[in-house]
């Protein structure tokens, strides 16, 4: 992101906050391997308000909230990417230390600050717009179910996925409870569309598939022996009813070698039934010249399409008043991208 923001005229990058002491006082180029950008990195809260931006992006993978309080209190506007759609997930499964649900801290932040707080979500930050604006043409709408299908063995994050429960034997009884832990917020695009359809929802129930690597696969940066999770399919199914209505899917892949095996596509779903029905794949791709055997330049594109929901909704969200946002409340220029100049 840091190299998208020096390449955009409409935006100006002039902090960098940083938690590795190794890079605090450093050139923000140099830290993103690009030519010396003249921007410093720091690591303390009073210098990121010191520099006094019109809005902080958040890109780690988890959160910051003790960080976002000060930021949105002292007026600065946070647009983030780290596990946060509605509010909903964190106020149920991540408690604040004051006792308080996560969002009433956030939202007392911004009145106080007169700022304004917007989540995309980290992986799911397209996959319910893309299930919101699929149904523009569709009447009687029965059910709606998106899905991320992708690889994921190009996150080159072995923190991440030992979390997740990637490598740990299938039949381990904890597993299932790694993989809510840290899917749950897809939860919340359930929860988004459902808002945007006006639909109240009884529950969001999870499900899940486990697929276990037939033989022992080792991918250079992370291993997975035979009988470990090596994919996945789960479910996060909005029920209205006893009827499934609005779905989010998750059929990821660490290694084609499962059993079972799904038949990961690379690309977003959108199913809905109705009248009309409609099917969508929302592919991507990289640009020309582009060499995929380059696993930082595959892996730059899923970071590339994680962080731009949130660079290409600043504006929209500098125009909003303080208070927080969700993908609901945003005009549609806020999911627009831009023309190179």
């Amino acid at each position: 992101m840091i190299k998208r923001i020096t390449d955009r005229p409409d935006l100006e990058l002039i902090g960098l906050h940083c938690y590795t002491p190794e890079k605090i006082g450093r050139d923000a180029g140099e830290i993103a391997g690009l030519e010396p950008i003249g921007v410093t990195a720091t690591g303390t809260v009073e210098e990121i308000i010191a520099a006094r931006p019109d809005v902080m992006t958040f890109h780690g993978v988890f959160p910051d909230e003790a960080l976002y309080e000060q930021v949105l209190e002292a007026g600065i506007d946070i647009v983030t990417t780290a596990d946060w759609i509605t509010g909903h997930h964190r106020d149920q499964n991540h408690p604040h230390p004051s006792g308080r649900k996560v969002s009433e801290v956030l939202q007392s932040a911004c009145e106080r600050g007169g700022s304004t707080f917007y989540g995309t979500g980290m992986n799911p930050g397209l996959c319910q717009i893309l299930g919101v604006t699929h149904s523009c043409d569709v009447a009687d709408i029965e059910n709606v179910t998106v899905i991320e299908s992708v690889d994921v063995s190009c996150h080159h994050s072995a923190a991440t996925w030992i979390e997740v429960g990637y490598g740990k034997p299938v039949e381990d009884p904890s597993l299932p409870a790694s993989l809510e832990k840290f899917t749950r917020v897809f939860a919340d695009s359930v929860y988004l569309m459902a808002d945007c359809f006006g639909l109240e929802l009884d529950e969001v129930t999870f499900d899940y598939e486990l697929g276990a690597c037939t033989r022992d696969v080792d991918l250079g940066w992370y291993q997975l022996p035979k009988g470990s999770l090596g994919g996945n399919y789960i479910k996060y199914q909005g029920i209205v009813d006893g009827q499934p209505r609005i779905e989010s899917h998750l059929e990821w892949q660490m290694t084609p070698h499962t059993d079972p095996k799904w038949d990961v596509k690379g690309c977003y779903i959108t199913h809905i039934t109705g009248d009309p029905s409609i099917y969508s794949k929302h592919m991507i791709f990289p640009k020309a010249g582009v060499d995929l055997s380059d696993p930082a330049a595959f892996a730059s594109i899923g970071m590339t399409v994680t962080g731009l929901p949130a660079l290409n909704a600043i504006r929209s969200v500098v125009a909003a008043p303080p208070g927080i946002l969700t993908s609901a409340d945003l005009p549609l220029r806020g999911f627009a991208g831009r023309f190179k100049q």
